[in-house]
């Protein structure tokens, strides 16, 4: 059994080159499946994503697990990015970072949270419509996804 015992702090721009090559890694399993597109996560600069948006990554003191990267707006939360790396995946990381994800969300005044995957990531739909997470609608590549959230 892997020892997974991380914290989940706000990121840091020194955190930019690891939360890239865990999110590489993780978004790297699709590649073949992909038929050489890219996927947008795979572009960003994450330097530049942590001094502009609440990032917050699962560090394991020595390693960054997994990411997630908000965007706040008055009403919803949008789920810009949230990866696991995959050998740390199925350990219940992306569960963690989600609630994590829906705590800071409630906290801001948040009513629902959004996000978006590709169609060809089927696991991530399965996973995410598993969390209670309910279809908002396609395109040509993407199914969006919504989640009303508990406020107090």
């Amino acid at each position: 059994m892997l020892d997974i015992r991380g914290v989940i702090r706000r990121a840091v721009p020194g955190d930019a080159l690891q939360l890239e090559a865990c999110m590489q890694k993780a978004y790297s399993v699709y590649k073949k499946r992909m038929n050489g597109n890219q996927l947008p996560p795979l572009e960003a600069d994450y330097k530049g994503e942590i001094v502009s948006y609440p990032v917050w990554v699962l560090d394991k003191g020595d390693e960054i697990l997994g990411g997630v990267i908000l965007m706040f707006h008055p009403t919803y939360t949008q789920v810009a990015n949230i990866a696991v790396d995959p050998d740390y995946q199925g350990h219940g990381l992306g569960r963690r970072l989600l609630g994590f994800a829906e705590e800071k969300s409630v906290e801001r005044g948040c009513f629902e949270m959004r996000l978006a995957t590709h169609r060809l990531l089927t696991e991530n739909v399965a996973f995410y419509t598993s969390m209670g997470w309910e279809e908002s609608g396609r395109d040509d590549f993407r199914i969006f996804f919504k989640k009303r959230l508990e406020t107090t």
